[in-house]
């Protein structure tokens, strides 16, 4: 079943315990705890997102680039200027069980662009090229 969710003006955390409940099928009548259900969620206007209180500015994002010293944090407010669907996909995955099903749960959130388009959110991981 597709689910089609409108984020404008919705609170990120709320919206994304939504999205990983039904990510992980449990509004389904069919849902078996070891299965990825075939539910999609196609979310829109993530631009329009809003969080409460002083997160904005409080909350922080951490990247160690494996360099001694090479820490780097960036604000919520920050993230959502660059790169808002990434925000979303994050808060939701870290919302599901961590377990084997995880990458195959997170696929099946969707983002949908003003123009209709159907985007991705690749996994945060970065590929690797072969050196020849």
């Amino acid at each position: 079943m597709d689910y089609h969710i409108d984020a404008k003006n919705k609170v990120l955390g709320r919206l994304a315990t939504d999205i990983a409940l039904i990510l992980q099928g449990k509004k389904s009548a069919t849902y078996q705890r070891n299965r990825v259900s075939d539910d999609k969620v196609y979310v829109k206007n993530v631009e329009g997102l809003r969080v409460t209180g002083n997160k904005l500015i409080q909350k922080t994002y951490y990247k160690h680039t494996g360099y001694v010293g090479h820490l780097k944090e960036k604000s919520l407010e920050q993230k959502m200027e660059q790169d808002p669907k990434w925000v979303l996909q994050h808060a939701v995955r870290k919302m599901l069980p961590r377990n084997f099903l995880t990458q195959q749960r997170i696929k099946n959130l969707v983002f949908v662009d003003k123009a209709g388009a159907v985007v991705r959110v690749g996994m945060m991981k970065k590929s690797v090229k072969s050196a020849k």
